[in-house]
């Protein structure tokens, strides 16, 4: 029996792997089994799981095929693994992590210990601040349905040297996809929503690292969204050509040539962020995309909406956790006035949803004569019979509803977290 294995088996790894798990939630499986369900279970079925996966006779279940719709159309394929898959999977990243984290590239930052998406866009940042303005932005045609397993098997194998575990990595690969209570093979891809996936492909596209590495590239690449930062337009053209040709034919990936594209960074989205150029300070810096302040706005929307029959706290309570993971991501990001333009829309649709609670003619004069309107402006604002979006912008309602009482409330001020988070305003 291999040591490797027997160190993810350990007593003490499992129930790492377990806890991470069952913290993380998510949906249970084909078999139906949840993350509540899993330690009963495994308490009861755990000595037969690991003699089968000893003896290579374990066979992982397939994976709940899920499609998440894009933004932009079309649909994301998600595999979701059983609960005890899962765990196992996990129990192999936390033993196979520390090994092979010494081969990867310092300028790839997704799904690594103490590395996010913040330091990817600082670092490109610092490379088109040192002249290198022209993006190679290099998109892979759904890459984690189309890695290839034999190349796959053979770049692991270069760095793990175990039968017995690339044989349960490789049983993982092809335990096949349930979608609509039809079985599918996986011939070939890792499914994404697997905790194995982002490990394999991190080994997978540790390739296409050094290669550019080799080459002397300035690049950043988190997970499978790679952009790479050169000098002239000409030397931009000359590397999207031969980086293709080495990601298709070495690696047998797929480069989706219509995403694809050699641009300034004023047109690049990357991990959310856009690029500008400041001309007081000549350089260039990052802020949220305009489509991901769309998404943020679409979100607003649909939790400050007036027909959604929840209490005007809980919409607040929800609002509040949409400003903080929000602004925890862009806050590398430049973006004061936008900030304040956003808590002036927050602030205008939380009157909305006020004064339609308060419902009757009556109760909003008795209400906003308890917020210090006169009882003239009261009566006259309370049966004007004008719509919700006028009168959210009434001064006398403005002044019942400030901002001092909706903070009072509870509200986050998005300026003035983002002040006290900031890294660059």
């Amino acid at each position: 029996m291999s040591q490797l294995l027997e160190e993810i088996l350990a007593r003490d790894n499992m129930l790492l792997a377990y806890k991470k798990v069952k913290a993380n939630g998510g949906a249970s499986g084909i078999d139906g089994v949840t993350t509540g369900e899993v330690r009963d279970y495994l308490i009861k079925n755990w000595t037969s799981i690991r003699e089968k996966i000893r003896e290579r006779k374990y066979r992982p279940q397939p994976v709940l095929r899920v499609e998440i719709p894009k933004p932009n159309g079309g649909v994301r394929k998600l595999g979701i693994p059983t609960v005890v898959d899962r765990v196992i999977e996990q129990a192999i990243v936390q033993v196979l992590t520390p090994i092979v984290e010494p081969y990867f590239s310092e300028y790839s930052y997704g799904f690594r210990p103490n590395r996010c998406a913040q330091q990817a866009i600082l670092t490109a940042l610092d490379m088109m601040n040192d002249g290198n303005d022209w993006i190679v932005d290099i998109d892979l045609e759904k890459f984690f349905d189309t890695v290839n397993h034999d190349k796959l098997m053979t770049i692991i194998g270069r760095t793990i040297r175990d039968g017995d575990v690339i044989s349960i990595i490789r049983k993982y690969l092809v335990s096949g996809i349930m979608m609509d209570d039809e079985y599918e093979d996986s011939i070939v891809g890792t499914p994404q929503g697997g905790n194995l996936s982002p490990l394999l492909a991190n080994i997978m596209l540790n390739e296409l690292d050094k290669e550019m590495e080799k080459r002397g590239l300035n690049f950043v690449r988190y997970a499978d969204d790679c952009i790479i930062m050169v000098g002239s337009e000409m030397s931009a053209n000359r590397v999207m050509r031969n980086i293709s040709r080495f990601i298709e034919e070495k690696l047998g990936l797929k480069v989706n040539v219509t995403k694809s594209k050699v641009d300034k960074p004023q047109g690049l989205k990357y991990l959310g962020f856009g690029f500008y150029y400041e001309r007081i300070g000549h350089q260039y810096k990052a802020k949220p995309h305009a489509k991901s302040v769309a998404k943020f706005k679409k979100r607003m929307k649909e939790l400050t909406c007036r027909s959604w029959g929840v209490s005007n706290s809980y919409k607040i309570e929800k609002l509040n956790q949409l400003i903080r993971g929000w602004i925890n991501y862009f806050k590398i990001g430049s973006m004061k006035t936008l900030c304040r333009e956003l808590d002036s829309n927050i602030r205008y649709r939380l009157r909305m949803c006020i004064w339609k609670h308060w419902k009757t003619p009556q109760n909003r004069a008795k209400n906003l004569m308890k917020l210090d309107v006169p009882r003239w402006a009261a009566f006259k604002i309370a049966y004007c019979g004008n719509k919700y979006a006028r009168l959210a912008h009434n001064g006398w309602v403005q002044k019942a509803i400030s901002i001092k009482r909706l903070t009072s409330f509870g509200l986050v001020s998005m300026l003035d977290y983002y002040t006290e988070r900031c890294v660059t305003c």
